[in-house]
């Protein structure tokens, strides 16, 4: 969307504010049907839905290179955030189906650099399409963007519906005694958090004021991840490169999504060695801080603003890598399904407003200094929830319970 945006904006005579609205409209969707999505993956296996979320979204995504107005542009936005509900929180949840607690970090930080190493090769790729097949049967090169980048979300879901198996009990290529050695070890995940009285069942996910705080903090995260990576392509683009290299634009976005790539797997691991959460998920979120406040003030100077770009991305990325590693310390069963995908569907909010934020300040003043100011003060709020969450008493009245078994990691 960001690199289409490039073309497409002029093409149809989006304004700043229309295409950030419409970047952030796919989260209204997304926060609709995340946590029945979620729920129903719990019940029907994740096979089934994982299948089901990755074609449909291929199809939509692709769908978008006959957009003509700005109703459409919404319309099918909305639509592919209502597809992809619960792809991310259902992937989460899967992974608690395999690994105890002492080593989600890990695994997640796994999972999530899908996301780093897409953008990092996927930026000079979509540089590439928009640059030489533009023209090509009469369509522009954002078409063939929306086009070619739709297919394989819909391989990989008939890929998904072949292979995966929906949990360890299913898993035919685990020998008897390593299945019973991996549901061994979750069981005894499941009697520890028992033990410290935690809560199952759906309702519970929503009465715990931890999960409505842990959205919070995930809100304030990701509003200044997603208002940077939509508009990183632009971003580029304003640091003098040509505006028809469009390739030059991608091959500068591989910088913040290589690095981004590294530091979740090692800040991952680290946590994971170390037991300690909270610390690992607020600092790599106060680097974003740090890099947002950079963007701000360093106008469009080329190297700084990389650097800084940098810093936004590796930090956001690795805390969200981090911080999954929170809720599913505490919940289980189908709280769980309930309490991650309200988690996420409200955290991804920021989604929604983190783009809109930036395109209405564009517009209105030509520049983005007060969106990137702005941002860094959410994110910084986010990080002193996460800092602040264990030291909060009243779980009654709506605030947050103390999170020390949750952020100790193998230790608790």
């Amino acid at each position: 969307m960001g690199f289409a945006k490039l073309q497409m904006a002029g093409d149809l005579h989006f304004s700043d504010a229309v295409y950030g609205f419409g970047a952030g409209i796919f989260f209204i969707g997304y926060f609709v049907f995340e946590v029945p999505s979620n729920v129903i993956l719990a019940r029907v296996g994740a096979k089934a839905w994982i299948a089901r979320i990755m074609i449909t979204w291929g199809v939509l995504s692709s769908a978008l290179m006959f957009v003509e107005n700005e109703l459409w542009f919404y319309t099918l936005r909305f639509l592919l955030g209502a597809a992809e509900a619960g792809f991310f929180p259902g992937i989460i949840l899967y992974l608690t189906y395999w690994f105890p607690a002492s080593r989600r970090a890990r695994m997640t930080a796994s999972f999530m650099t899908a996301i780093a190493i897409s953008n990092a090769i996927g930026s000079p790729i979509s540089g590439a399409i928009l640059q030489t097949l533009d023209g090509w049967n009469g369509w522009r090169g954002w078409q063939w963007l929306f086009l070619l980048e739709g297919i394989p979300s819909v391989i990989m879901g008939l890929v998904v519906l072949i292979w995966l198996d929906n949990g360890p009990r299913q898993a035919k290529w685990l020998k008897e005694e390593e299945r019973d050695l991996v549901l061994q070890r979750l069981a005894a995940d499941e009697a520890s958090k028992q033990g410290q009285g935690h809560e199952h069942h759906f309702i519970d996910a929503f009465r715990d004021g931890r999960v409505w705080a842990l959205a919070a903090a995930y809100f304030c995260g990701l509003l200044g991840f997603y208002a940077v990576t939509f508009w990183m392509p632009t971003i580029i683009q304003e640091l003098g490169v040509d505006p028809k290299d469009f390739l030059a634009v991608g091959l500068l976005s591989m910088i913040p999504w290589g690095v981004a790539a590294v530091s979740m797997v090692l800040v991952g691991s680290h946590s994971d060695r170390t037991g300690e959460r909270r610390w690992h998920a607020a600092g790599s979120l106060l680097v974003a801080v740090v890099g947002l406040l950079a963007l701000a003030m360093i106008g469009h100077a080329p190297a700084p603003s990389i650097i800084a770009l940098t810093l936004v991305t590796a930090g956001t990325a690795s805390w969200a890598a981090i911080f999954w590693s929170l809720p599913t310390a505490f919940l289980s069963g189908t709280a769980a399904a309930a309490g991650i995908a309200w988690i996420n569907s409200v955290g991804n909010l920021g989604g929604h407003f983190g783009p809109d934020l930036i395109g209405r300040i564009r517009t209105a003043t030509n520049s983005t200094e007060a969106a990137f100011f702005a941002l860094a003060a959410t994110a910084f709020v986010g990080a002193m929830i996460i800092l602040l969450l264990p030291r909060a008493q009243s779980r009654t009245a709506g605030l947050v319970q103390g999170l020390a078994p949750v952020v100790s990691g193998p230790k608790r």
